[in-house]
Formats: structure tokens, C-alpha cells, sequence
């Protein structure tokens, strides 16, 4: 229970430390698909993403394709999806056959993500501006 009160902690501190201030804002377009907690989707660890985060239904967590991780999107970056309120936090990254993506996790909500389907979006990501 301690593990997880620390992780909510830890993922309200960096969802407030993401003002515009603190970082370099970047846009590109992608395809984005939507994944959801089931071994059929992911592996036989569902909840346990690439970088060892637990998935949380609810959260707003994405997938990033390997080679956006070169443009900056690594784990925990701020990610605002065209289409959606809030930021979304890199919390996984996707087989290395996929090129342009994102993969929006909608927890355990198979009719949401089908309904999602695939599309071209616009994000907007923040890379942490270095100490001057």
C-alpha cells in the first residue's frame, strides 16, 4: 500500500512540475492507437510496462515507438494528445517495428479503445528544459 501511495505521490509531483516554464514544448504528428491490460494485447505481465512502471487503469499513460524515443519522448515525458484533456506521461515503449506511434493506454476498457481505432494526431511534448 506504501508502494503505491509513494507512486501516486510521485505522479502528482511530476504532473505539477510540468508547467510551461520547465520545459521546450515540441509538436509532431503521429498514428495513434489505443492498448489496453490483457496478455493478448501486451505479454504474460499485462500490468508491468518496458521501463517496469505498473499500468494503472485510469491514468493517463501512453506507448511511444522506439524511434520517437531519439526525438526526446523517453520515460515520464509530458505528452498533451490532440483529442484528449490533460498530459499523458511515456510510460511504455512499443516493439521496435513501429515507426510514428503512440499507443494510448486505456486500461482494462476494450469497447473504448476499439471505438479509438487508429488515427493521425498532433502531440505536443515537453522535453525538461536543462539548469542555466
Amino acid at each position: 500500500m506504501l508502494r503505491i501511495t509513494i507512486k501516486y505521490i510521485s505522479i502528482l509531483f511530476l504532473f505539477a512540475s510540468c508547467s510551461t516554464n520547465n520545459y521546450d514544448w515540441h509538436t509532431i504528428d503521429v498514428t495513434a492507437t489505443a492498448y489496453n491490460s490483457f496478455e493478448y494485447q501486451t505479454n504474460s505481465n499485462p500490468f508491468i510496462t518496458a521501463y517496469g512502471d505498473s499500468l494503472i487503469p485510469g491514468k493517463k499513460f501512453i506507448a511511444v515507438s522506439r524511434d520517437l524515443l531519439s526525438l526526446g519522448l523517453k520515460h515520464n515525458t509530458p505528452v498533451k494528445i490532440e483529442g484528449f484533456k490533460g498530459v499523458f506521461l511515456v510510460k511504455d515503449k512499443m516493439h521496435k517495428r513501429w515507426k510514428k506511434r503512440i499507443d494510448i493506454y486505456m486500461g482494462e476498457d476494450i469497447t473504448k479503445a476499439k471505438e479509438w481505432g487508429r488515427r493521425k494526431v498532433t502531440i505536443t511534448y515537453g522535453i525538461k528544459k536543462k539548469d542555466q
